[in-house]
């Protein structure tokens, strides 16, 4: 499909669809954080139930991210991506527009179960067009892009700076806005893909994937580098989207004395540095070929960071530098790798394996960095409080590099990488 210019040309405008798509996603996703303290003084919610509006999401993807990645192997990525989309704009509705918190985290609980699926759908849909020419690249354009989505959320009290003084709603109505346009950007992809769908049904690809059949016993083929991959993976997320995404700017406010804008605003510049080195760190990883080192190098900088933020006194620029980069050199190996490892017809498998245990971790770390906080009555008051939770995240990125090393002794030396990328 990309041996020529309007293949490649197609590629490229599925690319940049699927990333438009991932924008308004992770927009969403990040969206509690900027209101958190806005729904702790007007609607009255505990740092336990605010960690629950992230932890929902996440929860019931511990069984059914598993049978997303088999169905979007089984149906496709274009009708998966629009299906789930679909599900994500009702779930940021019910969030907006929910009058309690049991709405609220029901909007969460319905957006969550669309949006993992949805993007397990995006990254098989890259590597659909691409391949494994500049595969690395173009997943990192994909993310870079999404992630515009997630610094936008974060510098939201900034540009919209009226619509967070009437309070914590109209932040998520615009959530919600972001949502429908990535249904939109969803249908576009979904017709676009029709043509080459059918390219595809004609070579046998999709009959072969659907007679193959899927297998639980199939898991068990899976190398150790794999699971080394995997246990990076919970490690890692769970350590960056719980903290980042949902007690980082409570934290910076608390903590270290800024204002909602400010917080907000540093936040925000470890989503905006990936936006441009993720794609070039893919880029560097196509053209060098290797990966386990990259990745691990990658994951060291993660409890740096939160030693430097917890222990130290230093500008928070500098904590935010390490995160930046680290949040932009881990995914943009860890999908392209993951690729690597596992056979074709299985990476959407692979792939949701991998997010059951991210989501396990991403949501049982959201509730027990809540419970930890509370526990320990942490507030601008008291900001001692969040120590327990900021030792908790080290212990969990330190792990993550245990893993890291691991991958790299066991597939990630320069002979094993190079039969690899040879394959």
């Amino acid at each position: 499909m990309t041996d020529n210019n309007s293949g490649r040309a197609t590629a490229w405008l599925v690319c940049l669809l699927v990333a438009a798509a991932l924008y308004g996603n992770y927009y969403v996703y990040d969206s509690v954080g900027p209101v958190a303290d806005l729904l702790q003084q007007q609607r009255g919610f505990s740092d336990t139930q605010i960690g629950m509006l992230n932890a929902i999401y996440n929860l019931p993807n511990i069984v059914l991210i598993l049978v997303g990645g088999v169905l979007v192997d089984r149906f496709g990525a274009a009708r998966m991506t629009l299906w789930t989309a679909a599900l994500c704009l009702a779930g940021a509705l019910l969030t907006a527009f929910g009058p309690d918190f049991a709405s609220m985290a029901a909007g969460r609980l319905l957006f969550g179960i669309g949006a993992e699926t949805f993007s397990i759908a995006t990254v098989v849909a890259v590597a659909d067009y691409f391949g494994k020419r500049d595969l690395a690249f173009a997943i990192g354009v994909t993310l870079s892009v999404g992630r515009l989505g997630s610094f936008s959320a974060d510098m939201s009290p900034t540009w919209f700076a009226s619509s967070y003084a009437a309070g914590w709603q109209p932040p998520l109505m615009i959530a919600a806005a972001f949502a429908a346009s990535s249904f939109a950007v969803a249908l576009v992809y979904w017709w676009i893909d029709r043509a080459p769908a059918r390219e595809r049904a004609a070579q046998g690809i999709v009959a072969a994937k659907a007679n193959e059949g899927f297998a639980w016993r199939d898991m068990l083929h899976f190398g150790k580098a794999y699971w080394y991959l995997l246990g990076l993976c919970v490690l890692w997320y769970s350590v960056m989207m719980a903290f980042r995404s949902t007690f980082s700017i409570k934290y910076f406010q608390h903590a270290h004395g800024l204002d909602l804008a400010t917080a907000g605003e540093m936040n925000s510049y470890v989503f905006l540095a990936a936006v441009f080195a993720t794609p070039a760190f893919g880029w560097l990883c196509d053209r060098v070929g290797r990966y386990a080192p990259f990745l691990a190098f990658g994951a060291l900088l993660l409890p740096i960071a939160m030693a430097v933020m917890a222990l130290t006194q230093w500008s928070l620029w500098w904590s935010t530098l390490l995160i930046g980069v680290s949040f932009s050199l881990v995914p943009a190996v860890m999908w392209p790798l993951c690729s690597k490892l596992v056979r074709p017809n299985r990476f959407g498998t692979a792939i949701g394996l991998m997010w059951v245990v991210q989501n396990a971790g991403i949501g049982g770390a959201n509730m027990l960095a809540g419970w930890l906080n509370s526990r320990a009555g942490a507030s601008a008051q008291n900001p001692a409080g969040y120590d327990s939770m900021m030792l908790f995240f080290g212990i969990c990125s330190v792990l993550g590099v245990v893993c890291a090393l691991l991958l790299w002794l066991t597939a990630g030396r320069r002979d094993q990488e190079a039969a690899t990328h040879k394959a």
